[in-house]
């Protein structure tokens, strides 16, 4: 017990540090959830593999910080996560932005179940999660943001979740270095910003891609 306390406060700090650096608001509560959801993955992931990464304090930044980081560029609606894995972004965002709500959608019902169980431990009233390929996924409604994390290159994301947008919806896409993946932009589709992102303890390239297509909402 005092060992599993003495990593809370060290990630507690790491996290306070990065929300600092992100220039974002994040409340004590939603620091205390996203910390106690941190120690749900970590659990489940010894017998789950939920994430490659096993160390807590490398979480943080590789995982909290890495989804915070594209808050400030989002837009307030209704939001799809599709290939959430472990609830990433979806979870995360979903905490920093309560009155906002949040649809999880992977077709690995491990990784839902988990979701699942994270939402009910952290109390989360605005999220939802459904296990199904989302090529197949047909909801009653549709969403004003479609984000991604790891889930395809840009090209095959946009096709595969086109008719999942509101006729207004917009796509967050967070990548790498992207440069590759736009010529992929299917047609009718086109890439309003690419933002560089600069993710506290992370030394790796990260940006986010925000993306329109014509007609969304249609096939």
């Amino acid at each position: 017990m005092h060992n599993r306390a003495k990593k809370r406060v060290s990630n507690s700090g790491e996290l306070q540090r990065g929300i600092a650096q992100l220039k974002i608001t994040l409340s004590a509560d939603a620091q205390g959830r996203l910390l106690d959801y941190l120690a749900l993955l970590h659990k489940w992931n010894k017998v789950y593999n939920l994430t490659a990464i096993r160390d807590p304090r490398q979480m943080v930044s590789n995982h909290l910080l890495d989804s915070l980081a594209v808050m400030p560029y989002l837009w307030a609606g209704r939001w799809l996560d599709v290939g959430c894995g472990a609830g990433l972004p979806g979870v995360v965002l979903a905490v920093a932005q309560p009155d906002w709500r949040f649809t999880l959608l992977d077709s690995n019902s491990k990784k839902t179940s988990f979701v699942q169980q994270a939402i009910i431990e952290l109390g989360l009233q605005n999220v939802s999660v459904h296990c199904a390929r989302v090529e197949e996924w047909e909801p009653v409604e549709q969403f004003d943001g479609i984000i991604s994390r790891a889930f395809a290159e840009l090209g095959d994301f946009l096709r595969c979740t086109r008719h999942l947008a509101a006729p207004n919806g917009r796509w967050a896409a967070m990548k790498g270095a992207p440069e590759q993946e736009l010529a992929g932009v299917p047609g009718g589709c086109r890439v309003e910003r690419v933002i560089p992102l600069q993710v506290p303890g992370l030394h790796a390239a990260r940006s986010l891609v925000i993306a329109t297509c014509n007609g969304s909402g249609a096939a």
